[in-house]
Order: C-alpha cells, then sequence, then structure tokens
C-alpha cells in the first residue's frame, strides 16, 4: 500500500503543478497516469507544439514546459506509478481513499485529485470511405515531431487552435515545403491572435489558406499522393500533397472515472468553483477533466484550479492550521 496525503490521478502538466503548489504546504503527492512517462498529452502527442498562454512564456514547447514542470516539482519528491490506469477508488472507515490501479497496485490518501485530461481519447476522424487506408502512410491525426514534416507538401484540416498553431509553426519556422490550411468555414475556434497570423501569413504568401471546404477523399499509390476539396462555391478540386494531417480534436472519454460515484455532466466531472470540489467529499476534479459554467480548457486554467484544491485540501486535512493557511496564501510563504 502506498501511502501520501494527496493521489492525484493524471501526470499532465495540471497535475504536475498540483505537487509544487502542495509542496509549498509541505503535502506530499502520488501521482497515477495510464502513461509510461509523466506529461500527459503534452509528452505523448505533441511534445514540440508551441505553447503561447503560459505566462512569462511568450513560446514554449509542450514537451520543455513539461520538463520545466518536473524540475519544479522535483524538490518535494512526488511519487509516481506510471503505466498503470486508476480502476477503482473505495472510500474506507476512517474516511481515506483507497485507490487501485489495473495491475491491483493501491494508494491510500485522504485527498484525491483527478487530473485525468481528457480521459480516454482517440482522435476525431473525417468521414472519408478509405482514409484507414493512408494512415502512416501520409495521414496523421496527431504531429509529434515537426522534422518529420520537413521539405513535405503539407495540407492541414481543422479550425481550432491545434491546426492554426501547427500551420503557423511549420511554415514560419521553413519546416515545411508547403502549407495548406483547409477549413469548412470563413470563421475560426482559435485565439484571435492565431486567426489573425494565419490570415497574415496567407496574405503574404506563407500558407495556402482554403476556407469553406473540406477535405473530401485521398488517393494514392501504396501512400498519399492527393487529396480532393469540395469547395462551397468552387466545387471540387484536386491538390498534390505529402501528407493530410486532419485537426479536429478528440473524442474524450472518462473511462472508470465514471463509474466512481462523481456527478457526471458533459461527458466531465461537475465542480464547485469554490475548490473545484466535486459532490463527494475529498475528492477533487481539476483541469480539462472537470466542467463548470464559463469553463476554458486551458492549461493555465488547470494551473489555478489546482492551486485552489490545494488550499482546500489542506484545509481538510489540517483543520487546527487555517490561520497558518492563510498566512501562508496572502504573503506568499513557502511552507509553514
Amino acid at each position: 500500500m502506498i501511502e501520501t496525503d494527496i493521489i492525484i490521478i493524471g501526470a499532465g502538466p495540471v497535475g504536475l503543478f498540483t505537487v509544487f503548489e502542495a509542496g509549498l504546504l509541505k503535502l506530499r503527492c502520488h501521482l497515477i497516469d495510464s502513461l509510461p512517462q509523466p506529461g500527459g498529452q503534452c509528452s505523448e502527442i505533441y511534445p514540440k507544439k508551441p505553447i503561447y498562454d503560459i505566462p512569462g512564456f511568450p513560446s514554449v514547447l509542450a514537451g520543455e514546459l513539461i520538463d520545466n514542470l518536473m524540475e519544479q516539482a522535483a524538490p518535494f519528491k512526488p511519487g509516481f506509478t506510471l503505466g498503470e490506469a486508476a480502476m477503482s477508488i473505495d472510500k474506507k472507515e476512517d474516511g481515506k481513499f483507497v485507490v487501485t490501479t489495473v495491475k491491483g497496485t493501491k494508494h491510500e490518501a485522504p485527498i484525491v485529485m483527478i487530473a485525468g485530461g481528457l480521459g480516454v481519447f482517440e482522435p476525431r476522424k473525417p468521414p472519408i470511405s478509405n482514409i484507414a487506408d493512408f494512415e502512416d502512410k501520409g495521414i496523421e491525426y496527431i504531429i509529434k515531431d515537426p522534422e518529420f514534416y520537413r521539405g513535405k507538401r503539407c495540407v492541414i484540416a481543422g479550425g481550432g487552435d491545434s491546426a492554426l498553431d501547427w500551420a503557423i509553426f511549420l511554415a514560419e519556422k521553413k519546416i515545411a515545403k508547403e502549407v495548406v490550411l483547409v477549413h469548412r468555414s470563413a470563421s475560426f475556434r482559435g485565439h484571435l491572435d492565431s486567426v489573425q497570423k494565419v490570415i497574415d501569413m496567407a496574405g503574404n504568401g506563407q500558407i495556402n489558406l482554403i476556407t469553406e471546404a473540406e477535405v473530401v477523399g485521398v488517393e494514392g499509390n501504396g501512400s498519399l499522393e492527393r487529396v480532393k476539396i469540395q469547395h462551397n462555391t468552387q466545387g471540387e478540386m484536386t491538390r498534390e500533397t505529402d501528407h493530410f494531417i486532419p485537426l479536429f480534436g478528440l473524442k474524450p472519454s472518462l473511462g472508470p472515472i465514471a463509474d466512481w460515484g462523481v456527478e457526471i455532466e458533459k461527458n466531465a466531472i461537475k465542480v464547485n468553483t469554490l475548490d473545484y470540489s466535486t459532490n463527494i467529499p475529498g475528492i477533487y476534479a481539476i483541469g480539462d477533466v472537470n466542467t463548470y459554467e464559463n469553463k476554458l480548457k486551458l492549461i493555465l486554467c488547470g494551473f489555478h484550479e489546482g492551486t485552489l484544491a490545494v488550499q482546500s485540501a489542506f484545509a481538510r486535512i489540517h483543520p487546527d492550521k487555517k490561520n497558518i493557511l492563510k498566512y501562508t496564501t496572502v504573503n506568499g510563504v513557502q511552507g509553514f
């Protein structure tokens, strides 16, 4: 049995930063993650993706952010159970929780923080009948290493931050030989500055922007050679390319977490924004896994949620030290 103060389910950026915040209050943390390494999606899916909304970093690669968070958490000596998904949670008579993984590893703590990101996920794929024939043969749903596209012609589809950011990065760094961005609407869902940058880069020829259009077909002999694009007014057109990268996001599923008794809304865990607690006292949900009115799925917001959740957890574990907690919060004292 692994005993600690806080069990954190999910070793992504929000979980790792929570270790730091807990450490300032001398609370020990142990993290559980189904992936074999810390970092969540930032390490597993897009380690080379630039992130622009972390305070103090005009731009930081996702993998570098994880390295920095690991370094920041290191002085507090967190424990890790990696490569094992958390499967069940049980409450003991003394009020502590026992979290058991798929391999039977048991963890005990008075506080559980669910920071599982999107949970179990798979990419959203466009409805193209033969798309599976070209997967890993010119079609990728995730960009792990941009150097893979060095000197290649790339068609990116999507209108969110991921599609915008990668189109900008591959074109601005002159990695791809050609970048075509296809979006079915004339407006985008991404950050306004990224949208404006794409428009500006399209204006000077760095990006070929095709809006009000969709990729409806893929063709090639053994590997991808061209895509068919259906434009709302111009009809069907063919584009020669080496890679088609549809970035339509991920389809999330909570997996076993959905059966733990926490209140679920919109396939996410409903929380109280006072401290991001769930309907079960002692269990919190932070980061993309939770939902509340005006929720924003940003790493920055997850940092905020984890910080407040730790303060609440401290008060639950040490109800006699509320004055120390207040002093630590107001004056930024590291510890008590």
